[in-house]
């Protein structure tokens, strides 16, 4: 096969692709009238440094050579798959000056496959581009032509180009061409001024042309007009909408000679080019993330200018054949591959130069088998990294190892601590372990800083148990171990009747436990909440139910409900104080509640997750209850402890919840909700609490409560006619409303719901029947006058602790300080005249004052105990935290 000399390369996928025409193996008596298109596929051998070929193809075309010829290639993508592929353009010459125009594509088999074909009158010469679908786009006669693969069928452009700069994709536009022509100045006086006036100095102006779309795009969000004139290439780097307007960062080379960065529309920076005439630009991105324009000069000339701080050349070559871009290592970055012309008629690619400015740097003719170790030497070091890889696989299995064995160490200590804490509330003594069960006391002391407080009001520091009794772990060492004697203050005195009742209810998947404490010792308490935990002995699971809780208060009359719902702290609020290491061991229930101090009795409910529990067919749990007892002092400061009280136990069964024994029972009776309290109670302590504001400027709300007794089907309880229970079938129900009115005219509607789904369902039916003109808001953070109230009362009591505070530190400094003086002996006890008539008189006058100086800098810097201006810092930040939060919901509500 007889191969023509004209070689066409392009890179694609790491690969060199060479183009080539040839002519077939000659047969006698046979016309010579058959020409080969000739592909081969070249890809960069890492070991030896050389290109290798790796497979080739062929395309038989009928023709002479003499009228057969490649115009250009390139890759584009192929609209019917999205994939890109390598394309030709060939043209072949026939008969009365008319051409025939052939675009290939060549898939991954070397397979040739006609993509369309199209003939003209004339030669395409001037700025001929192949872009997606494949189409290829051409400029004739100053007009701009086209046609696609979709098409086939050749269009004109309605617009007048003298050069056609850049064709690519531009976002939200599709394919862009980039061009200038002679400027066309509007009529119209509301144009841009400067605009104006820069195409009448200059004579031509930017524009860009979608092709899809048939739109014109401003020139100016590209390049100034002024540049027009001296553009001969551009590559746009970037291109995006912002805020709806089109940012474009691109690189142009002018016919002065240089190479300019623009960033919407701007110079930014500019390069002297080392040769004349440059004629396009492309660019690359190496390992080092740097960004490089090669320029390519009419003369076969090439340099790359780096972008870094500046532009400025970082290399050159002449007599270059071709210069391409992409990743032709398998490094995951792009290089160079400098193709070098050369006088011989050589083998393609056998003068080269491959290279990043960097890291990758190679080049023909240059024997590299010095860089190859030695069979032995590759064996020898692949050995050592298989020993190393070996160690470290042992090193990370005994880390694994000693983890899992820390995590069952700690696991002991969690579930003996639990143990521990049931035995001490049920005031039953607490078998130790064993020398066998307790290998080393030194192992539970490693867990010093890894252990977690597990229930609120009780310390592992008191619970813990060795062979010798209790070990502290967890308090500061100033503290001794106390005995297990003094430890009963944990189960503090409180009062025989100080729960009304222990009750349990099933609602959905939740579990309901609450407990019924007595007005006179709610009263006494702050901070309460309710904890679950297993009776039976599980050596594989904790013990400890995980449960939120609630305080519903519900006073004598029934006359309404407060629930002290779960707020969410200000973020910058978010912090934890306490006084001593005997009350700083808690654990923070999801959605701990605030409590708010009202007459009547009070409900604590802890909420848990059924389906757990049922995995266990019947369970039994301890119900404790957690609290800070508070003790007044000195008339004005309050002291609280903190106690762990033994509730009960409820017994939970799969067959009991079958039979439906702990299910709420919400009956219509004579038109009322006859549910017992606890149901009620369960109903409201597993849904969640969304109140609004229904504000009609012009009618009464009447049909807000039409609504409820007549759609929602809500009856009220028969205890509270204010709350209404609602029976529709569906999701709704079993949510409970409450409709006050303030007037006529405005009122504020909650609901307790299940989720939001429900909710979302009850105002979709509510706005059906609410007039137009009314105006509904959420109210995030409950009543503001309510709040306004709190937040009083909040202040009073901050400012009684800053008071208190300060005189209990003055009385106590006072008692600490000692002092040089006598008490009665002052300066002002002496004559002044009679010191100040010697020398020696006026001397010990002034040893006088300056002793009394320094007494009266020192009564300025008083000193404390640390624990108590611990206790003074404590009270005062939860004051001030308690105040900023109450400031928080009321610029929510």
């Amino acid at each position: 096969m007889l191969l023509g000399k004209e070689e066409h390369f392009l890179s694609y996928n790491g690969e060199v692709l060479i183009f080539q025409l040839s002519k077939p193996k000659h047969v006698e008596g046979a016309a010579d009238k058959t020409m080969n298109l000739c592909v081969r596929r070249m890809s960069f051998n890492r070991d030896t440094k050389l290109f290798v070929q790796k497979s080739s193809g062929l395309f038989s075309i009928r023709g002479s050579h003499l009228k057969i010829e490649i115009i250009c290639c390139s890759c584009a993508t192929d609209s019917r798959t999205g994939i890109i592929l390598p394309c030709v353009l060939m043209k072949k010459k026939k008969r009365n000056n008319v051409f025939r125009y052939l675009l290939l594509l060549l898939h991954g088999s070397n397979q040739f496959e006609q993509s369309f074909y199209f003939k003209l009158d004339y030669e395409l010469k001037e700025d001929i581009r192949l872009f997606t679908g494949p189409s290829v786009l051409w400029r004739h006669a100053n007009k701009l032509f086209y046609i696609s693969s979709d098409t086939c069928t050749v269009l004109s452009a309605p617009v007048q180009l003298s050069s056609v700069v850049w064709t690519g994709e531009i976002a939200d536009e599709g394919t862009v061409v980039l061009g200038t022509g002679t400027a066309c100045l509007p009529e119209s006086e509301d144009e841009d001024e400067f605009s104006t006036s820069d195409r009448a100095v200059w004579g031509s102006e930017f524009f860009g042309y979608a092709v899809k779309t048939q739109k014109m795009l401003t020139g100016t969000c590209f390049m100034p007009h002024a540049y027009s004139r001296v553009v001969s290439s551009v590559y746009i780097c970037k291109n995006e909408i912002s805020k709806k307007q089109l940012r474009i960062s691109l690189v142009a080379i002018t016919h002065k000679n240089q190479l300019i960065w623009f960033q919407d529309g701007l110079p930014k920076g500019v390069c002297e080019l080392p040769y004349e005439k440059p004629c396009s630009v492309k660019t690359a991105v190496t390992s080092s993330s740097d960004l490089l324009f090669i320029v390519s000069f009419a003369s076969g000339n090439i340099c790359v200018v780096q972008r870094r701080d500046s532009l400025q050349v970082a290399s050159k070559w002449q007599k270059v054949k071709s210069v391409l871009v992409d990743d032709f290592t398998g490094s995951g970055s792009e290089q160079l591959l400098v193709l070098l012309k050369e006088d011989s008629n050589t083998e393609a690619l056998s003068t080269f130069i491959l290279t990043d400015l960097g890291e990758v740097n190679y080049a023909s003719g240059i024997n590299y088998k010095h860089d190859v170790p030695a069979a032995e030497g590759l064996q020898e070091n692949g050995l050592l990294t298989v020993q190393a890889l070996e160690t470290r696989l042992q090193a990370g299995c005994t880390s694994v190892r000693e983890l899992q064995q820390h995590l069952r160490l700690k696991k002991k200590v969690i579930l003996e601590s639990c143990r521990a804490l049931i035995n001490l509330v049920e005031e039953r003594t607490h078998i130790l372990p064993t020398a066998k069960e307790v290998k080393c006391r030194g192992e539970y002391r490693s867990l010093l800083n890894s252990a977690e407080p597990f229930v609120e009001g009780a310390s592992l520091n008191h619970l813990l148990l060795s062979l010798e009794g209790l070990v502290s772990l967890w308090d500061d060492v100033e503290n001794p171990p106390h005995s297990l004697s003094k430890e009963t203050s944990l189960v503090s005195k409180v009062p025989e009747h100080f729960m009304e009742k222990l009750w349990q209810r099933v609602v959905g998947d939740s579990l309901v436990v609450g407990v019924e404490l007595t007005a006179s010792f709610y009263l006494s308490l702050s901070d309460v909440s309710l904890s679950l935990v297993m009776d039976q002995d599980f050596s594989l699971i904790s013990p400890i139910i995980e449960c939120r809780n609630k305080i519903i208060k519900v006073n004598k009359a029934f006359s309404a409900l407060s629930v002290s719902s779960c707020q969410i702290e200000p973020p910058p609020k978010k912090m934890k104080l306490d006084l001593h290491s005997k009350n700083d061991v808690k654990k923070d229930f999801p959605k701990r509640c605030s409590q708010v101090q009202l007459d009547g009795a009070k409900t604590v409910i802890a909420v848990t997750s059924l389906s757990p529990l049922l995995a266990f067919h019947r369970v039994c749990c301890v119900v404790l209850l957690h609290a800070k007892k508070q003790k007044r002092q000195n008339d004005s400061l309050q002291e609280s402890k903190n106690i762990t009280v033994l509730c009960g136990k409820i017994l939970l069964s799969l067959e009991d919840i079958s039979n439906g024994k702990y299910s709420i029972k919400m009956l219509r009776v004579n038109s009322y909700c006859a549910g017992s309290m606890e149901d009620i109670l369960a109903v409201l302590a597993v849904s969640v609490r969304f109140s609004f504001q229904i504000v009609s400027s012009g009618c009464t709300l009447t049909p807000v409560n039409s609504w409820l007794l007549g759609e929602m089907e809500c009856t009220p309880f028969k205890e509270c006619h204010d709350s209404v229970f609602c029976h529709k079938a569906g999701n709704v129900y079993g949510t409970v409303f409450n409709w006050t009115l303030k007037n006529p005219f405005e009122g504020v509607l909650t609901l307790f719901c299940r989720n939001l789904t429900v909710l979302f369902q009850c105002l979709h039916s509510l706005s059906r029947v609410l007039p137009p003109s009314c105006d509904v808001k959420l109210l995030r953070s409950g009543s503001k006058s309510i709040l306004t109230e709190q937040l009083a009362l909040a202040l009073e009591k901050e400012i009684l602790i800053l008071r208190s505070s300060f005189f209990l530190k003055e009385s106590k400094a006072e008692n600490s300080l000692t002092w040089g003086n006598d008490p009665g002996k002052k300066i002002s006890d002496v004559p002044v005249a009679s010191l100040l008539d010697s020398e020696e008189g006026v001397q010990q006058f002034r040893k006088k004052l300056q002793h009394e100086r320094e007494e009266s800098v020192l009564s300025m810097n008083q000193t404390m105990n640390g624990a108590l201006y611990q206790e003074i810092a404590l009270k005062i930040a939860e004051a001030q935290l308690s105040t900023d939060m109450i400031v928080w919901r009321l610029s929510k509500s």
